[in-house]
């Protein structure tokens, strides 16, 4: 059996996503958590293969939640389901550890198929996302600048957007004030800005925070 969890802060979407589930005999739903403190507090007492992963959550995004399972749960799979388009997210969350991409708009079938690779051990890649590598690897798609950041650099990144303030990112990633200053400078010189309205302005345009 192939124990399943989905992180999603909307019922309506994990009650969809658990009926889909059921039609295969072979997975278990371990748990659902609606935040991603929840899903960290439950992978400790109910581990499973494959995580079923939002971006958006309340308090600790998609972002933050994956970074702390590859490092306290390296077994553990993690699958990103996001509203978000592949253009906007997936390269970026493949090359900082997630297994797979897929829209929440998918077929079910695919979505069935990817959790059983990624279960595996394999990554899966979804026809969108590959088209996006395959432009990107033949010089036809510039590669975008945010896909080039490290998981921490994009935690700060999308928290800075977001209109946190340095001393309220470092408090909730439990890092000095300093340390978080410095991901800012990097982040902002690889996104070539100068300012937290410019980070605000770059995430908008690429579709990575919501108006």
């Amino acid at each position: 059996m192939i124990q399943v969890a989905i992180v999603d802060d909307h019922q309506i979407v994990r009650t969809g996503f658990r009926e889909l589930l059921s039609e295969d005999s072979s997975i278990n739903l371990g748990f659902e958590a609606a935040n991603g403190d929840e899903a960290l507090e439950k992978l400790r007492s109910s581990p499973c293969d494959v995580l079923l992963l939002d971006i958006s959550l309340p308090g600790k995004s998609g972002v933050d939640v994956l970074r702390t399972v590859r490092q306290r749960y390296p077994e553990t799979r993690v699958l990103i389901l996001s509203g978000f388009p592949e253009e906007s997210y997936a390269l970026a969350m493949i090359r900082n550890g997630a297994s797979g991409y897929l829209c929440k708009d998918c077929d079910g079938d695919e979505l069935l198929r990817a959790i059983h690779m990624v279960a595996t051990g394999r990554r899966y890649v979804s026809g969108r996302t590959a088209e996006l590598l395959a432009d990107e690897m033949s010089g036809e798609r510039s590669g975008m600048l945010h896909d080039a950041l490290s998981d921490r650099e994009l935690q700060v990144f999308l928290r800075l957007a977001r209109g946190e303030s340095v001393s309220d990112i470092a408090e909730q990633l439990h890092l000095s004030v300093k340390t978080i200053s410095t991901y800012r400078s990097r982040v902002t010189e690889k996104l070539n800005v100068s300012s937290n309205a410019e980070l605000a302005t770059y995430a908008l345009r690429h579709g990575l925070i919501l108006e």
